[in-house]
């Protein structure tokens, strides 16, 4: 009788499991798991042994199956207020690129600054059992936290949790503020104005605090008294003829936002003020629409809010191994130098 070729292949070769690599290692199927997902708590001769097992046993962990054992699905929730704004936007990539570096996958959820969006979509986060979440803000004021008993770690961005037991990073507006101003005493100027957006936010009232410390850190002081107002162009053409008027001998003026900065620009312009040469003006955000097309092309402060995004992944990491650092985590802001200030 002649034998197909079917016959006389091998059968399949069986894949090998965690208990063979535990059986080879001479060590617990939980100690293996432990081993290859990461976890701490084993010595490195055990965690040798067994990755020597798993290398002569061509082991390929599941990935499905080792979530499981792990007790995670490998997804994370991005909760933003504010998914086509400036602030939000590079916080999510920043924040995105972390993630996907370690292999997980992003369910994103705008909750368009509703509470009760907000609340059906950390529910249905919940429900998708992720392993974590990040809450990112629209702006800087601190915000309520979605509580103490959920069964994730949550880390907020940009605008903190008003419960410091949790984990929040923001940007560091006073640091912005006073590096801002440094870069207008070291351009060589003279006498200086700061325009300030809605004093009702800490960020407004920071910033101008940062800049009239690198002030008064060298003997110097402003013109005038700091002027709050909107943050919009509007403010920044009203306060520079306010600037002009009161203080017609000005060569800079540092402001709480390019919107602002461009209106301050628009009126100095306007009265034959030329920008840098009569005045330089600083912005803040590096927004590009604003700060990239002014003319000139505005020198501002840079928040580096991708950073803040990338450390809250980053913490939240830390986190969903058993190792979060509640508080408030700061990262600083940088001079973006452009022509409004040369």
């Amino acid at each position: 009788m002649t034998q197909s070729l079917a016959d006389e292949a091998p059968p399949p070769r069986r894949q090998p499991t965690l208990r063979d690599v535990a059986a080879l290692a001479g060590v617990s199927i939980a100690t293996v798991s432990k081993v290859l997902n990461g976890r701490t708590g084993i010595s490195a001769d055990t965690r040798a042994i067994v990755e020597d097992a798993a290398r002569k046993l061509s082991f390929r962990p599941n990935p499905l199956a080792q979530g499981l054992l792990a007790g995670k699905t490998g997804t994370v929730g991005l909760l933003t207020n504010d998914l086509i704004g400036r602030f939000s936007l590079p916080i999510l990539m920043g924040a995105e690129d972390a993630l996907g570096a370690g292999s997980l996958s992003v369910f994103l959820c705008d909750a368009r600054g509703d509470a009760i969006r907000e609340q059906h979509h950390l529910n249905a986060l919940l429900n998708r059992r992720v392993d974590g979440l990040i809450v990112v803000a629209d702006s800087a004021a601190p915000r309520p936290s979605l509580g103490r008993d959920l069964p994730v770690p949550v880390v907020y961005a940009y605008g903190a949790s008003l419960d410091g037991r949790d984990m929040s990073v923001i940007t560091d507006n006073r640091q912005a503020g006073r590096v801002g101003m440094e870069h207008l005493l070291a351009v060589g100027r003279e006498r200086f104005a700061y325009v300030g957006g809605d004093a009702s936010y800490d960020a407004a009232r920071e910033r101008a605090e940062g800049a009239l410390a690198a002030l008064t850190a060298v003997g110097r002081e402003l013109a005038t008294p700091v002027l709050y107002g909107p943050w919009s162009e509007r403010w920044g053409r009203q306060a520079a003829h306010i600037l002009m008027e009161r203080a017609p001998g000005i060569d800079a003026v540092m402001c709480g936002s390019d919107q602002i900065a461009r209106g301050v620009m628009d009126a100095l312009a306007a009265a034959g003020r030329r920008v840098p040469e009569d005045v330089a003006v600083l912005g803040h955000d590096n927004w590009e629409i604003f700060a990239a097309e002014s003319t000139p092309p505005l020198s501002t402060i840079d928040m580096n809010l991708q950073e803040v995004g990338r450390l809250a992944a980053q913490l939240l990491f830390e986190a969903m191994d058993g190792s979060p650092r509640p508080g408030e985590h700061v990262v600083p802001g940088r001079v973006v130098v452009r022509n409004s200030t040369l």
